[in-house]
């Protein structure tokens, strides 16, 4: 196979990275063939892949073709330059108008081979194009930003065009009889049309829209953490609010209870978001809150951040026919990720599976989805008992929420199916006395239960992270044992922040407690005994606490103390 690999020609700027020693030929061979399965630059796809730095990348191109690298973050990009080529353009090509004197067309390139990208720039332009070479990572920002710079929708307060849109009253309590009418106004299509844009461009996972008595701001909640983007008008929040609800399927003049809907947003033919949406009346007029729904997005799950003993213990009590499974952990901190990823290694075709959940988040192929309503009667123990007249293999269950649904999930467990779900409880031995609390009965809760796991989201640390200087006792007082903060090689991490990230962080990991329920654990949980003595049992057999699991990524430069703290401090 590596043979097969070998023989595969790689050209141009690989070619020269191999000559340098900076690949070898079958890396660069399979990186080539990568790069043309999934559509994107060899140079971008060997920098996102830290295969080779960008500034190396950069150096080698400039050595090979003669010509200097430019800091593009040094210049001011001219936004009318921008716009003479289409986004389509842009980032098909990768490839960035930055300034033109004459008919002489300057093009940001980290690929100077890339000459089919200046061919259709000059083509859509009627230029003669000439290539500037800037290191890949800070071009993909460049154009992020050049593009949003030149698309004004998001800066409501200087676009002209809304003068003349008339002055709403925000904050009575009737309903505004006027709101429906302006809805379709064009600049507020546009700028909820960018808002959404921004929110999947920026890797969002929800958008809060908030109106207040003088001011109406827009947050994006980004890596788990609200950054503020916008301030649109404030006599604009109720159009925006409007625009919100029809798009939604909401009824647009009822403003003074909250309504649920979901936005449907078609990207191509073959992919598109959903946004889950909720209104709710505040005191000066109507917070609308939308959660990204990527049904296409699939994480695989060794990438969620489980240590390699957890994973496996994870994967051996999925693989169980019957008996449950629980996800424990508050809101937002990807319980439906771990379980949506359980979900799709069971889905195949000689399996019945089925899932009650409020709401449905993600669509399933293959899966049989209920969406649980209380308002219709649908609910979770109504949709558990009719699970179990359809010859069920695994049920999924949204949450135990009270005795009843408690009930019908330990008895579908006792009786052989596979059954999951989730508890609002902060850690696995709390979860185990919680549904006793319920008034479970301990000997159905200890014969049942196979697996609890409780989890947390933390940041991310971005590649540009710095080892920072902290004394020993401080070390010492987090947590970390004297053997560790010992050792020579020990470090410890702290963000930086660059064009790259998000103020040091990118993208976030889960931290995990695995707990498979023991012969011990059960006594004790048919003894009566409470959650610290599960948890002094936990650790007698080694099974990680959230904090010792947190830890475990400080020392591996996954997390920041700070981001640690965050999360696992009780």
């Amino acid at each position: 196979m590596a043979v097969t690999t070998a023989k595969v020609q790689v050209t141009g700027l690989a070619r020269k990275l191999v000559m340098d020693g900076l690949l070898t030929e079958e890396a660069a061979a399979k990186a080539w063939e990568e790069a043309i399965a999934s559509k994107v630059p060899f140079v971008s796809h060997v920098v996102g892949n830290r295969m080779v730095s960008a500034t190396a990348v950069a150096q080698v191109a400039a050595d090979e073709f003669g010509v200097p690298v430019l800091d593009i973050n040094s210049i001011e990009i001219d936004t009318d330059v921008t716009k003479l080529v289409q986004e389509r353009l842009v980032r098909e090509n990768h490839a960035l108008p930055i300034y033109k004197r004459g008919n002489r067309l300057f093009i940001a390139v980290s690929d100077p081979t890339n000459l089919q990208a200046l061919d259709e720039i000059k083509f859509a332009t009627r230029a003669q194009t000439e290539a500037i070479l800037v290191e890949d990572d800070k071009l993909v920002n460049a154009i992020d930003k050049a593009l949003d710079a030149a698309d004004p929708t998001m800066d409501m307060g200087d676009d002209e065009d809304l003068e003349g849109l008339e002055d709403l009253e925000v904050g009575t309590d009737e309903p505004d009889d006027d709101v429906g009418l302006d809805v379709d106004d064009a600049p507020v299509v546009k700028f909820v049309n960018k808002l959404l844009l921004d929110c999947m461009k920026k890797g969002a996972s929800d958008v809060h829209i908030e109106p207040y008595e003088k001011f109406c701001r827009v947050r994006l909640r980004i890596d788990g953490v609200l950054i503020e983007v916008a301030k649109p008008p404030l006599t604009l929040a109720n159009k925006i609010a409007a625009r919100i609800k029809v798009m939604s399927r909401l009824d647009v003049s009822e403003r003074r209870v909250p309504q649920d809907g979901r936005i449907k947003l078609k990207l191509s033919k073959t992919k598109s978001i959903d946004f889950r949406v909720s209104t709710c009346p505040t005191l000066y007029g109507e917070k609308c809150v939308l959660r990204m729904l990527d049904s296409s997005m699939s994480i695989p799950i060794e990438q969620l951040g489980y240590e390699e003993y957890q994973l496996k213990i994870f994967l051996e009590n999925l693989k169980k026919p019957y008996g449950m499974f629980l996800v424990t952990g508050p809101t937002g901190s990807g319980k439906t990720v771990s379980l949506y990823s359980g979900i799709n290694l069971l889905n195949k075709t000689d399996v019945n599976i089925s899932t009650a959940e409020d709401p449905v988040e993600i669509n399933l192929a293959g899966v049989n989805q209920v969406q649980v309503d209380e308002r219709t009667g649908m609910t979770f123990p109504k949709a558990l008992k009719a699970f179990l007249r359809q010859d069920p293999d695994i049920i999924l269950v949204g949450e135990i929420r009270d005795l009843e649904t408690g009930n019908i999930a330990i008895k579908a467990a006792q009786t052989g199916h596979m059954v999951m779900s989730t508890l609002h409880t902060n850690d696995c031995a709390q979860t185990l006395t919680r549904m006793v609390d319920m008034g479970i009965k301990p000997f159905a809760i200890a014969t049942s239960i196979n697996i609890v796991t409780a989890q947390r989201l933390g940041r991310r640390l971005h590649s540009c992270k710095e080892v920072l200087d902290v004394p020993k006792e401080a070390l010492l007082k987090e947590g970390f044992p004297q053997n560790v903060v010992a050792k020579d090689d020990f470090s410890i991490y702290g963000p930086v922040g660059c064009d790259g990230c998000n103020s040091g962080f990118k993208g976030r990991v889960g931290v995990y407690q695995v707990m498979q329920v023991s012969e011990e654990m059960k006594r004790l949980i048919m003894e009566g005994r409470n959650a610290i003595d599960l948890a002094d049992q936990a650790q007698r057999e080694r099974i990680p606490d959230l904090r010792q699991s947190a830890l475990k990524k400080v020392r591996d430069g996954v997390l920041s103390l700070d981001e640690m703290n965050r999360i696992t401090q009780e």
